[in-house]
């Protein structure tokens, strides 16, 4: 192994432990509402669904600053890094006002979706929570974002682990109760998300205002004035990112939304299966971080080859994994739904959609890679429109026709895999399309580079 492919796989191990921590707060909210009731477990699938959407589509305009701060420290410009930091706090200000809104009243959404009345009240107690821990949520994922441009994520896992070690028991305790109290139900995984989120930012804050490899970047300087030409590009970079993420994970939570109507096995079947997509992304989105902070790292330091190098190895690395994981879907399938649920008939819906979870495992990995080294080179609105037209396109409106309207002269599938078989061959296509992208912007900038 080079040295190279040799470094991105243990910053993408270290990332990968750590997010598989932060993907398992929602496992074990599953597990959770999956012991508590049938009902309880099909809310959280709209719960969810709906915090998702917009925490991600929030966090995508912050994953602006990674190729940014990664740049910045491969150029040597330590004080540089501390400066674009601190302004990118104006961006999590408005981001954690914007979301509350959207999670405390989430009345439009739910009812375009036509989410069952029976089900809103559940859905709202559980969102008007979740909203109280999204500003600790994108905090954190700043302080992250730093330590991940600057090579060190090791911090950000350690914090993620031991909050997972906090999350298990508060959630079983808040959720189902001890003795003669019964529990919060769903709103006790809410209040221990809460909880934890706000411990782990506070953990955070201690290490950059006491560890002494923080100081040469000057973070804790006093905070300027907001400097538009940051922001500026923070947002050129920013929004069509977020537009970009939140197209993907909207294509991949609506489905849950329009699940819902279908009942409450559907929908608790694919919570099972979200819970699934969500842990297993972990694997290629940790390869992405890792090998697109480098590729950024090289590209400051003015060495074109060494990034493409750096590309070749992450996607080794990154396609391996995902054909591991997509073998144990497909040999272990039953042990994994039945690990999920209680009930019968969930556990064996939602086996018999695995096979399509392990394609999209496949065809996830190759366009997350793609999706985030193109954001190095500044490549943002071509994607965007690869992802408006195939996964809006085909696979989220592909699968309601095939769920609710028939194709052809084929009824109606009334059936959740319906979305599962469109999204999954609609991201094999975007995941082709984004890879010949990257390789035309790599030769171009090589082409660039090599004419100056």
């Amino acid at each position: 192994m080079s040295h190279e492919r040799g470094l991105i796989a243990r910053q993408a191990g270290t990332v990968l432990v750590g997010q598989v921590a932060v993907v398992a707060f929602g496992v074990i909210d599953t597990l959770v509402a999956g012991r508590h009731s049938e009902a309880a477990l099909a809310a959280l699938s709209v719960g969810s669904a709906v915090y998702i959407t917009v925490f991600v589509m929030l966090m995508g305009l912050q994953q602006a600053l990674l190729p940014m701060l990664s740049e910045l420290h491969g150029a040597d410009r330590p004080h540089e890094v501390g400066r674009q930091f601190r302004q990118s706090l104006y961006l999590w200000g408005l981001n954690s006002v914007v979301g509350m809104l959207a999670l405390l009243w989430p009345d439009p959404l739910l009812s375009w979706t036509e989410v069952p009345d029976a089900m809103q009240p559940a859905v709202r107690e559980y969102l008007q929570v979740l909203a109280w821990s999204l500003p600790p949520a994108l905090l954190f994922r700043l302080f992250s974002t730093l330590n991940q441009s600057l090579g060190r994520p090791k911090a950000v896992t350690w914090i993620q682990v031991l909050a997972l070690g906090l999350k298990v028991p508060l959630s079983f305790l808040l959720a189902l109760g001890v003795g003669d109290w019964d529990g919060w139900g769903l709103v006790g995984c809410a209040d221990a998300t809460l909880i934890v989120n706000s411990a782990m930012i506070l953990m955070g804050g201690y290490l950059l205002r006491h560890r002494s490899f923080y100081d040469r970047y000057r973070l804790w300087h006093r905070l300027e004035a907001p400097d538009w030409r940051v922001l500026g590009q923070l947002a050129r970079l920013g929004i069509p990112n977020a537009m970009s993420v939140t197209v993907e994970v909207t294509s991949f939570t609506l489905m849950a939304l329009f699940v819902a109507r279908l009942g409450t096995v559907a929908s608790a079947s694919h919570q099972v299966m979200t819970s699934l997509a969500a842990l297993t992304y972990m694997v290629p989105l940790s390869f992405a971080i890792a090998t697109s902070a480098r590729v950024s790292y090289w590209i400051g330091a003015q060495r074109a080859r060494e990034a493409v190098q750096a590309t070749r190895d992450g996607f080794v690395l990154v396609v391996s994994c995902a054909l591991a994981v997509a073998l144990v879907l497909l040999l272990f399938h039953n042990p994994i739904t039945q690990a999920y649920t209680r009930q019968p008939p969930v556990a064996l819906m939602a086996a018999g959609m695995i096979s399509w979870l392990a394609l999209y495992v496949l065809a996830d990995a190759i366009q997350v890679m793609c999706f985030f080294l193109l954001r190095c080179y500044r490549v943002t609105l071509t994607p965007l429109v690869i992802y408006c037209v195939l996964l809006w396109g085909g696979g989220l409106s592909g699968g309601y026709w095939l769920a609710y309207r028939g194709w052809d002269h084929t009824p109606p599938m009334q059936h959740p895999v319906a979305f599962w078989i469109a999204s999954s061959l609609a991201l094999v296509v975007a995941s082709i399309l984004m890879a010949f992208l990257l390789r035309w912007t790599q030769r171009a900038r090589e082409a660039r580079v090599e004419s100056a």
